[in-house]
């Protein structure tokens, strides 16, 4: 049997090595502030680059449960997505500078017809797989908080 300081020791290290992940890498743990007022937990996709951002979720076949997408852009404007090449039906949030979604929108799998063009300017955009907002109490006016992994 495993002594008491061992396996706290252990617990210990897990920890650290997942805070750790949480903010290096292609991925960051956010959380967003739900309608209830609870914390939601998401691991994105960090999409920081043009040929990130160009790329997307495309060709995928599969997003993992409570994952996602971040886009990052420099500065907040009038974002437009399409869903060439995606397989995936997704949901769609355009977040303010400040971390507030401003709108979500659902996107049909391969409708290159269809354009989602946000009404508000946005400095992020958060693909997760549809229904996740919904099925998470999360709706238009709700906050996202980083973590600290955007370098805030």
């Amino acid at each position: 049997m495993m002594n008491f300081s061992l396996r706290l020791l252990l617990l210990l290290q897990f920890f650290s090595a997942s805070a750790v992940l949480s903010q290096v890498g292609d991925y960051c743990e956010i959380a967003i502030v739900n309608r209830y007022e609870r914390k939601v937990r998401l691991t994105a996709e960090i999409a920081d680059t043009e040929e990130k951002r160009m790329t997307g979720l495309m060709y995928r076949r599969f997003l993992p449960k409570d994952t996602g997408m971040l886009f990052i852009f420099q500065k907040e404007e009038i974002l437009n997505f399409w869903m060439k090449n995606t397989f995936i039906p997704l949901d769609i949030a355009y977040i303010s500078g400040t971390g507030i979604i401003n709108e979500i929108y659902y996107m049909k799998p391969l409708d290159t017809s269809v354009t989602y063009p946000s009404r508000k300017p946005a400095k992020f955009a958060l693909e997760v797989n549809y229904g996740w907002f919904r099925n998470s109490g999360i709706a238009e006016g709700n906050r996202i908080v980083f973590n600290g992994c955007l370098g805030k």
